[in-house]
């Protein structure tokens, strides 16, 4: 996912454009760069974090020129996938992501699909939900309320703290 400050369509303004893992081991893309690319409207923005995907043509413009602070919050090349899932995440005050931490490398905003009746699976709710896969030790990260599921006829199920910390057990606190 990018953050870029341009013009898309001729609006400018700031657009989350999703890219390839190709395209990003390619171009090792970090805070700072000028790009330019071709990309398209996701098809149900319910379901998806960036406004425009299947980015394509993608050429580097101009490469930053200056050093990148080493954080938090952490601007430098983000790692693939795969060490995101293997780090396990956190879940993050939609507050302090917006505020401090929608720039940082281990922060991230995305689509979660609930799905409300287990007897029934069709029967889906979708939202948006804030997370954290840096260092435990961040001076920036807040944990921000527990996350409520709502449940078949009325009920909900609350997301206790042990999730986040069972899902990060296996880091130290600078991990």
């Amino acid at each position: 996912m990018l953050r870029i400050n341009g013009t898309c369509g001729g609006q400018v303004d700031e657009f989350l454009i999703a890219v390839g893992e190709a395209a990003h081991q390619k171009h090792q893309f970090h805070s700072g760069m000028e790009l330019n690319g071709s990309s398209v409207p996701v098809e149900d923005p319910r379901k998806e974090t960036a406004a425009f995907y299947k980015t394509s043509g993608l050429k580097v413009v101009k490469d930053a020129e200056c050093e990148i602070p080493a954080g938090p919050p952490f601007l430098g090349v983000p790692p693939d996938l795969e060490t995101y899932r293997s780090r396990g995440h956190r879940r993050l005050d939609a507050r302090t992501y917006a505020i401090k931490c929608s720039t940082c490398i281990w922060g991230c905003r995305m689509p979660v699909e609930m799905i409300i009746d287990h007897w029934n699976p069709s029967k889906k709710q979708y939202r948006f939900e804030t997370f954290c896969y840096g260092p435990k030790s961040c001076a920036l990260y807040k944990a921000g309320p527990t996350r409520k599921v709502p449940g078949r006829k009325g009920m909900s199920c609350t997301e206790e703290d042990w999730i986040d910390e069972d899902a990060t057990a296996h880091r130290g606190p600078d991990e």
